[in-house]
């Protein structure tokens, strides 16, 4: 086993270890990936202040997101498919986010089921990520499902009214499961770990769509299901209905314009999450990093304001609190740890992350997470 000293070197192992369309699909953005390569690159260009002779002793990276106590302000972000990364794998972050204390979210187009999850970490409370469809029966049931096993918060993704074209994903001919076409038994076979553990489960479909949906019992049909389902008339009012029907902690993902982040606080929303799907939709947007000081000078008195997209370092957790956010969310480095070893390396990731926070912290001077501020950034850097 190699020593893995950060994230690049899980993202090297998974790319070893999961199957070339299930690791493409995380490992890719829409048209030419220049915004997906922008999220990461441009947290490079923001420069930290370093301090000495500062007591660094008693260090906290404690705080809370939406009220939530957590340890450290980072989250695993909601990502489809994880299932088809590692076996189980959306309950092996579920369980590795659990013990680290902070929020795991369930997306809509997981493997594993939402019962899956909470039956795996005893009712530990977990968000759970909501597309919305216009079958609006069954996203009424599902809001339901998400209270029975006693979700904390709804994450209402907004910017997937239609789908970004990804290159990789059409040449792939991405399916889940896969289709067993001879270049996919191929490319299996020379994975063995995780041919062996996608034997071992029955999980294998999307779990909260195959069984609950009329008409939707295999894989052909669930393609011709979802095709025709996301919903490209999605409006605020939507939204509203949904918190309607939900009661509870709501928060907004893929704010990325001043003028929708005040819609978000217009809806009641309880945080927004500074996101452009992971550079998977409107190629050519500007990166999370880039857009998050302007959201956050209009609307973060109002609004808790939260981002993703880039995250590959305790640093650039960082630098995004630095710059006004009060949560993170990690998608794919959780999966390049989930890929590579399972619940062990999402665990990897996490310490990783959290290592690097505390350190950076600590020679920017400063020994509690919630006095970080601009302060730490170099003038003109950011």
């Amino acid at each position: 086993m190699p020593v893995i000293t950060n994230i690049e070197d899980l993202r090297v192992l998974a790319q070893q270890r999961v199957p070339r369309m299930f690791y493409d699909y995380a490992d890719s953005g829409s048209w030419t990936e220049s915004t997906y390569r922008a999220n990461e690159a441009d947290f490079q260009t923001i420069k930290l202040r370093q301090r000495v002779a500062v007591n660094m002793e008693n260090r906290s990276l404690a705080t809370t997101m939406i009220g939530q106590k957590v340890t450290m302000p980072v989250a695993i972000a909601p990502t489809g498919l994880t299932g088809m990364q590692h076996a189980d794998g959306e309950i092996l972050g579920a369980l590795a986010a659990k013990k680290f204390g902070i929020p795991f979210t369930l997306s809509t187009m997981s493997i594993c089921s939402i019962e899956d999850v909470a039956q795996a970490t005893g009712g530990h409370p977990f968000w759970f990520q909501l597309y919305m469809m216009k079958d609006r029966d069954f996203i009424a049931r599902l809001i339901d499902r998400a209270k029975a096993a006693k979700c904390s918060a709804l994450v209402i993704t907004l910017d997937l009214q239609i789908l970004g074209q990804r290159h990789k994903d059409l040449k792939n001919g991405l399916s889940a499961p896969p289709r067993l076409t001879i270049a996919n038994l191929i490319n299996i076979a020379s994975k063995p770990r995780w041919a062996l553990g996608m034997l071992g489960t029955k999980r294998r479909h999307f779990g909260n769509i195959v069984g609950h949906v009329k008409g939707v019992e295999n894989m052909g049909s669930l393609s011709e299901w979802t095709a025709k389902q996301f919903d490209p008339a999605l409006n605020w009012g939507d939204v509203e209905w949904i918190k309607q029907r939900w009661g509870g902690k709501i928060i907004v993902k893929g704010i990325q314009d001043v003028e929708d982040a005040r819609l978000a606080v217009e809806s009641g929303a309880d945080a927004l999450i500074v996101s452009n799907h992971g550079g998977r939709q409107l190629d050519g947007a500007q990166s999370s990093i880039e857009s998050l000081s302007a959201i956050v000078d209009s609307v973060g008195q109002q609004i808790e304001v939260h981002m993703d997209g880039g995250i590959r370092s305790g640093q650039d957790v960082l630098k995004a609190r630095a710059l006004g956010a009060k949560g993170t969310y990690i998608g794919r480095a959780f999966l390049y740890g989930l890929g590579a070893m399972g619940e062990a390396g999402v665990t990897r990731a996490l310490e990783i992350i959290r290592n690097e926070l505390d350190i950076t912290m600590a020679f920017c001077g400063h020994t509690d997470i919630n006095t970080v501020d601009k302060g730490i950034l170099l003038p003109g850097t950011f």
